[in-house]
């Protein structure tokens, strides 16, 4: 009998236990600067985006909690680096770092300005960031702001972080729209993936689930790599 995870390509770990694992994030600290960040060794990786982008609802989507990033009534309000760990029975194997809100109208210019710094250096300096999820609602498209964060990271993702375009409230479009959203943001992305998001619909919930996995599991998930392979050779030798 094949069962549904024999089915997974071989660099994916099973649905099932990328939701599990997300389903252990707990708040770890926030930070209001750079400096008040503590020094980690494990992987992180950072959720950024617009103002009513929908970062906060995606990270609580993702980690199956209502409220474990927290979205301000006012857009544009919550101004600090808010840091999760992730990791079963007690140990903490990764990070996700929910980071500012950015462009929102009515923030005065100068915590602007300052946070514009703020991220650009924790995206620039970060030691241990190994990935980058930027939410973008495809009804506007990628912004200046949008594209000024892209050309920072630009260069690290150029040495090999990992970065993800999610086109969030990807249920107010049909296919065709769909489509288009896609096409438009592979041209920006940087070398990174897209996907198209819902979390009112479920939509690329579990895909981006094995990809913060793969990310943060490097050895375990090569390891899974090499299990179908010699499993080929032991057949092609008998």
């Amino acid at each position: 009998m094949t069962t549904s995870s024999s089915l997974l390509p071989p660099t994916q770990v099973d649905p099932k236990i990328a939701m599990g694992w997300l389903h252990t994030a707990k708040f770890l600290t926030t930070a209001p600067e750079l400096k008040h960040l503590p020094r980690l060794d494990v992987p992180e990786i950072a959720f950024v985006g617009r103002s009513n982008a929908g970062k906060s609802t995606c990270i609580n989507t993702l980690t199956q909690q209502h409220r474990l990033a927290y979205a301000s009534k006012t857009p544009g309000r919550t101004q600090s680096i808010n840091l999760f760990t992730l990791g079963k029975q007690g140990v903490t194997d990764a990070v996700l770092t929910d980071l500012p809100g950015y462009g929102y109208a009515a923030v005065p210019k100068e915590a602007k300005l300052r946070w514009q710094q703020v991220m650009g250096n924790y995206l620039q300096t970060r030691d241990n960031l190994k990935a980058v999820v930027l939410m973008c609602d495809p009804r506007r498209g990628m912004t200046e702001l949008d594209e000024i964060l892209l050309d920072v990271i630009r260069p690290r993702v150029e040495d090999g972080m990992k970065f993800l375009i999610l086109l969030t409230k990807s249920d107010k479009l049909n296919k065709t729209e769909g489509a288009k959203a896609l096409q438009i943001a592979r041209l920006n992305a940087a070398g990174g993936d897209v996907k198209l998001f819902s979390a009112l619909k479920k939509q690329g919930v579990e895909e981006v689930a094995q990809h913060l996995w793969d990310w943060t599991h490097p050895d375990i998930s090569s390891e899974a790599k090499k299990l179908p392979d010699q499993a080929a050779n032991a057949a092609s030798v008998q």
